[in-house]
């Protein structure tokens, strides 16, 4: 063998534990979850000898993890979210909202890569909390951020079924109780004034628990599978994404002028707010929602080679993306507006429920005088949310897995078992679905339930961001064993501006969405929220400290010897 070859072995055995694994042994866990996002590029590396096919492997390994990670924040995710946007102030505080959220969440997202480049863990945001506040404030800390991450999680895939079969109130009077998937059943058979078919709220549950059943089968299997499945959701998502976002203002016959779109303001009676900066602070939870998700690589950390690496450059990579496309999205959308009242409609086309899918309807049928193209354009859509469902499921059982890894949840042993083929969590998958399942339930009863399922979903999510970064704040830099993305003395400032954004964020979500408030437009989330915390602060004051000490090692690596 040449020496190039010599070298390149040297490399590939190092491989065998890598940069990310190594530091996970440092940590004080063993290896546990198979590292599948990139067997099949090592062993072609194997194969071919030679060191460019190295970086090769790793470049796929990167495009994997930064694939599932795109995939739970998703292109179209803030679809049943626009015309609530639209509705509260106009389109000039949605689209310059869009401008301004992701600015500020350029500094959550890298505060969180750092942390994540020198802790490479499946638990990440919990681990992250406990090492960075330190051995007396560091049990509580993991605590609170575990179980924030856990509800935020969970509830998000509740979120994300709710967006296929449910959306917000897009009229000013109640919640309209349509659905994207609903939407395209609609426009397929007839139309809301052509006699389609509308389906029932017994129908919506269906729908909501056969997706569940999808995703917590899908995540059963091998990583593998859910690896491949997010390459092809990164494709559809930017391939479909830049034919709706360039199509669909060119197939509409008429477009609002630059001056609406940039700087028509308005605040309309019908949603009984008026106070401007209320009404502006509405306005941009369309883009509180969509932009947050990217912590999904840090749950993938211990599947995937070079996470110190990878998982970093996914979080920033997933944020770019969904800057351009989501801006760009909202701007096709809004351009193409044809009359900005009639969305709104209970008697047109798509029942008043479903805004994007109006606009999308308005503009086939004004062209074609058919609803094919929007039928396609909706199914587009539809897939994105389809893979978001999955990354999140993906994602929720992996801090549910971990989580239980460290003795913090009532049967843990059964839910940190593994799959003994596969190496997945499977027990936390289906405990994720099972909640999921039971979140849903109100459905039945409730119009209110999207808003709060919406709302804690985001608060327990970003929420869990908080506190790592939070701590990463104060904590002496003499602490802090930095990986290879590293802020140096950035740190303190960016960190202060993600931790004040966050408690905005956090805050905007409690807020009433409609006045006056009654039993049909209060926002339950500050009450479910509020009940599960007091419970979760409750066990920990009685019972929990006593045993919770953050995460356990379980691995001997003194000396050196793992």
């Amino acid at each position: 063998m040449t020496s190039a070859g010599v070298n390149v072995s040297g490399n590939l055995q190092a491989m065998g534990i890598d940069s990310g694994e190594k530091r996970l042994n440092e940590l004080g866990y063993k290896q546990e979850l198979r590292r599948e996002m990139c067997v099949a590029s090592v062993q072609v590396c194997e194969q071919l000898d030679h060191q460019p096919y190295v970086f090769a492997g790793y470049l796929q390994t990167l495009f994997k993890t930064l694939a599932i990670t795109f995939s739970s924040m998703a292109v179209f995710t803030g679809t049943p979210l626009y015309g609530q946007s639209l509705l509260y102030a106009g389109p000039a505080s949605l689209i310059w909202g869009w401008v301004v959220v992701t600015f500020f969440t350029w500094f959550v997202g890298i505060a969180m890569a750092e942390i994540c480049s020198s802790f490479p863990t499946t638990g990440s945001l919990y681990f992250w909390a406990a090492h960075l506040a330190g051995p007396v404030w560091g049990p509580f800390a993991s605590w609170c951020c575990a179980w924030l991450e856990t509800i935020g999680l969970i509830s998000g895939i509740s979120a994300q079924i709710h967006s296929l079969t449910k959306t917000l109130p897009t009229n000013w009077k109640a919640y309209s109780g349509s659905q994207a998937l609903q939407i395209i059943i609609l426009l397929s058979t007839g139309t809301n004034k052509r006699g389609g078919y509308l389906a029932p709220k017994s129908i919506f549950l269906c729908i909501y628990m056969a997706l569940i059943l999808i995703w917590a089968i899908l995540n059963s299997f091998a990583l593998k599978v859910i690896a491949y499945l997010n390459i092809l959701s990164i494709w559809w998502q930017i391939l479909g994404g830049m034919v709706v976002i360039i199509m669909l203002p060119l197939v509409a016959t008429s477009t609002q002028p630059a001056s609406y779109v940039f700087t028509h303001f308005e605040i309309p009676e019908s949603t009984g707010i008026s106070s401007k900066p209320y009404a502006v602070i509405m306005s941009v939870l369309l883009s509180n929602y969509c932009l947050y998700g990217y912590d999904t690589a840090a749950h993938l950390t211990e599947e995937t080679k070079g996470a110190d690496k990878a998982g970093p450059i996914a979080i920033l990579s997933s944020i770019g993306i969904i800057t351009v496309f989501g801006w760009a999205y909202n701007l096709a959308l809004t351009f193409s507006i044809r009359d900005p009242s009639y969305l709104y409609d209970e008697n047109n086309e798509t029942a008043g429920s479903l805004v994007p899918a109006q606009i999308i309807y308005d503009a086939f049928y004004g062209r074609y005088q058919n609803s094919t193209g929007a039928v396609v354009f909706l199914c587009i859509i539809w897939g994105s949310f389809f893979f978001c469902g999955l990354s999140v499921t993906t994602s929720a059982a992996r801090v549910v897995y971990a989580l239980s890894r460290d003795n913090g949840i009532p049967f843990s042993p059964i839910w940190r078992r593994l799959h003994p083929k596969h190496k997945v969590p499977i027990n936390a998958v289906w405990l994720c679905a099972a909640i999921a399942v039971i979140l849903g339930l109100p459905i039945l009863k409730l119009n209110v339930i999207f808003n709060a399922i919406i709302s804690i979903s985001t608060i327990g999510w970003v929420g869990g961001y908080a506190i790592p970064i939070f701590a990463r704040l104060i904590m002496a830099e003499e602490d802090f064993k930095p990986g290879p993305f590293y802020l140096g003395k950035a740190r303190r400032p960016i960190c202060l501006v993600a931790f004040l954004w966050i408690c905005y964020t956090c805050a905007a979500f409690l807020l009433p969405t409609l006045y006056p408030i009654t039993w049909g437009t209060f926002n339950y989330a500050p009450v479910a929220l509020g009940a599960a915390l007091t419970l979760i602060m409750l066990w920990w004051v009685f019972d929990a400290r006593k045993w919770f000490t953050g995460p356990v090692r379980n691995i001997d690596n003194q000396n050196g010897h793992v």
